[in-house]
């Protein structure tokens, strides 16, 4: 239920009365005559916050790493099936031991970040250039990054999963004159560097191969290469007089941030100091009082997407301590002789894409399955106990059954915030009920990942949020698709403006000046279809460009499926397909394989123990049962018979950024999904 901060509605009308083909603008009800553009007065760039963070909470532990003790290989006895005979294959899997958490404190981290910005200047980094930042999510990470802001000098970012071309990309459109990486990722710079002109100065963590450091050295006459450690050495003398000269101005470009790319190259999104502090603004005050300093942020996503970056600059602000981990140490099964990182941090709050809350879920359910048919019973009764909020029971399998599911995430969870892409309803609900209170988000790279949240007052599941208190929201009519401003309830497309946009994307006047992208009023087109509720939220229901029209003449929204479609326990991943003269869609779909292998040793359909995972996706019978799970799921939230699944294609691929199947955000690439399955496609469609 909505709270007296929130009330329903949560968002109000502004400005002039309803125009022709559009809904009228909608704010906050916490900021509906001036947008937030600060979480508050003399905090107005990134260094402010560097500056707040570390005077306010001096010597308190605020980012968390572990440190690798030792490497294990295990080799391991893999059935498989092959032309018909089982087979026996030994692999070799690798494990990793870690430290516990060794935490640097608030003042620490602007110590190093002031040496890093000292170190720059001295190397002669101008407030023009750019500098790259090429790495996993780590501390050293946003000590780079806070060290560059000091000195107004912009950062670059590139996903750690990128290619030496995208990463060549990434380097060369804004000319970086410096890049920050990792030992691991110094391979891929060391082929890349050569391509690189103005690429001068190389600076890394960890312990890197002598050969490669050469390699890079001599890429090009005076490139220098140093040691994050060495750089830091480098800035300790330099004077405050110095670095007060290059503060930056809440105008100037704090980074560039590259989209994952899922529609060609990818763009590089300028945000200013003052896009950033607006988002932080936002956040402050709109959740504000649910971010406390004694919580304890779990930080594995990517830094290079926006979401991850706002989300830990509002947290740094707070002055919560966070927890850095990588996905592939997240759990205790993929270490040794010690705990994963979510159990060994013990989080009170995570931040994740819908891919990681589905894998979430269907490893629940699949720990559920293994316990046989007595523990699955009590589990769903369990489920359905608290879904109706029967008084007393509801707290008891919270502590008897629930607890035990919390336990596997350190116990103390209580936030959970969903942004990226559309979470099903389905998972949004079982999470709440089996672990935490789920927040969903809406953004875009280009609103600084801020455009709607969902208050944790309210209670409902399937909106994306409310509006955020440093932008406004309008929906435009979409007529060819029946999405109407007049409609009850009014829809269509997302057009935002505020704070929190960006100025533009870096050296593309092309788009910039496309009144397609940004109108000359300064509202953004996100492409997105949107609904006004009766409540004030927000949902979204598809792309514009994911509308397909069908024999029928009737639009489907693929996305919206995918989401849902997605929340069936047998799917691990799903790409939506439909030929116009088709009647219905189909599916490309990686099966979730313990819960596939699980729910098939329940069907007679003579299938052999053991068969290969590639075996049984060429197998009919099973895709039949998929499809029909798929389906199943498909009615039950209400799908009309255009949108359910005419025939799927099963497959034991890993969609991969470095396959280019997904990109670095893990989102579909609808279009190269449909290349590489295009025979598999056209046996179903013909023609196609």
């Amino acid at each position: 239920m909505p709270s007296k901060r929130f009330p329903n509605p949560g968002s109000v009308e502004v400005g002039p009365e309803k125009v022709e083909g559009e809904t009228r603008i909608r704010r906050s009800v916490l900021s509906p005559d001036k947008l937030v553009t600060q979480p508050w007065e003399g905090i107005d760039t990134v260094y402010d916050v560097l500056m707040y963070a570390a005077r306010t909470h001096g010597t308190k532990q605020s980012y968390g790493y572990r440190e690798l003790v030792d490497t294990h290989e295990e080799e391991k006895e893999v059935k498989k099936v092959v032309g018909g005979k089982e087979v026996t294959e030994k692999k070799t899997w690798k494990y990793f031991q870690l430290s516990d958490y060794k935490y640097l404190t608030f003042q620490q981290v602007k110590e190093a970040a002031v040496e890093v910005a000292g170190a720059l200047l001295e190397l002669g980094i101008q407030k023009t250039d750019v500098v790259n930042v090429y790495s996993a999510t780590s501390p050293n990470w946003q000590i780079m990054s806070y060290g560059c802001a000091t000195i107004a000098t912009a950062i670059a970012t590139a996903y750690e999963t990128l290619g030496e071309s995208g990463l060549q990309h990434a380097l060369n459109e804004p000319e970086c004159v410096a890049m920050f990486t990792n030992a691991e990722l110094l391979k891929v710079v060391a082929n890349v560097a050569p391509n690189v002109p103005s690429l001068r100065i190389v600076i890394y963590d960890g312990k890197a191969d002598e050969t490669l450091l050469e390699k890079i050295r001599t890429a090009r006459e005076g490139v220098r290469v140093l040691h994050i450690d060495e750089l830091r050495q480098l800035g300790k003398n330099t004077s405050e007089e110095t670095l007060k000269e290059r503060r930056p101005v809440p105008e100037d470009t704090a980074c560039i941030m590259y989209t994952s790319g899922t529609t060609g190259a990818p763009k590089g999104v300028i945000i200013s100091h003052a896009n950033a502090i607006a988002s932080v603004g936002a956040v402050y005050t709109f959740i504000g009082h649910h971010l406390k300093s004694d919580d304890a942020y779990l930080a594995y996503l990517p830094l290079s997407h926006v979401l991850e970056y706002i989300v830990e600059m509002c947290l740094f602000f707070v002055g919560m301590t966070f927890g850095y981990a990588r996905v592939k140490t997240l759990m205790d099964t993929s270490v040794r002789n010690c705990l994963g990182d979510i159990r060994a941090f013990k989080p009170t709050i995570m931040v994740g894409v819908p891919q990681v809350w589905e894998m979430i879920r269907k490893g629940i359910e699949g720990k559920v399955n293994q316990g046989g048919s007595i523990k699955k019973s009590m589990f769903n009764a369990s489920i359905s106990i608290k879904k109706a909020g029967v008084p007393g029971l509801s707290e008891l399998v919270d502590s008897a059954v629930f607890s035990q599911v919390r336990a596997a995430t350190g116990g103390r969870l209580r936030l959970a915030l969903s942004g990226g892409a559309a979470l099903s309803v389905e998972t949004q609900e079982f999470l709440a009920l089996a672990l935490v209170k789920m927040i969903p988000g809406y953004g875009l790279t280009e609103t600084c990942g801020m455009t709607a949240i969902f208050p944790p007052e309210y209670s409902k599941f399937g909106e994306v949020g409310l509006p955020v208190p440093s932008m406004e929201i309008k929906l435009k009519d979409v007529v060819e698709a029946n999405y109407l401003s007049t409609n009850d309830p009014p829809q269509g497309e997302v057009w935002v403006r505020g704070a929190s946009l960006t100025k533009g994307y870096f050296k593309r006047d092309d788009l910039n000046n496309d009144p397609s992208i940004f109108t000359p009023d300064g509202w953004f087109r996100t492409g997105d279809v949107g609904q006004w509720n009766p409540d004030g939220t927000l949902s979204l229901i598809d792309r514009i460009k994911n509308l397909v029209k069908l024999q029928g003449g009737e639009y489907i929204a693929l996305e919206r499926l995918e989401s849902v479609y997605k929340s069936c326990n047998l799917v691990s991943n799903i790409c939506v397909h439909a030929h116009p003269d088709a009647k219905q869609p189909i599916a490309i779909i990686i099966p979730h394989e313990p819960n596939l292998r699980h729910a098939l040793e329940s069907k007679s359909l003579g299938l052999p123990a053991h068969t290969a995972l590639p075996d049984l996706c060429k197998d009919d019978r099973v895709r039949e049962f998929v499809m029909k799970e798929c389906n199943a799921v498909g009615k039950k939230n209400g799908f009309k018979p255009m949108e359910i699944l005419e025939s799927i294609v099963l497959t034991a691929d890993e969609w991969t950024p470095e396959s280019g199947l997904v990109t670095a955000a893990q989102k579909v690439q609808r279009r190269k999904v449909a290349e590489h399955y295009a025979d598999e496609i056209k046996a179903i469609y013909k023609p196609i």
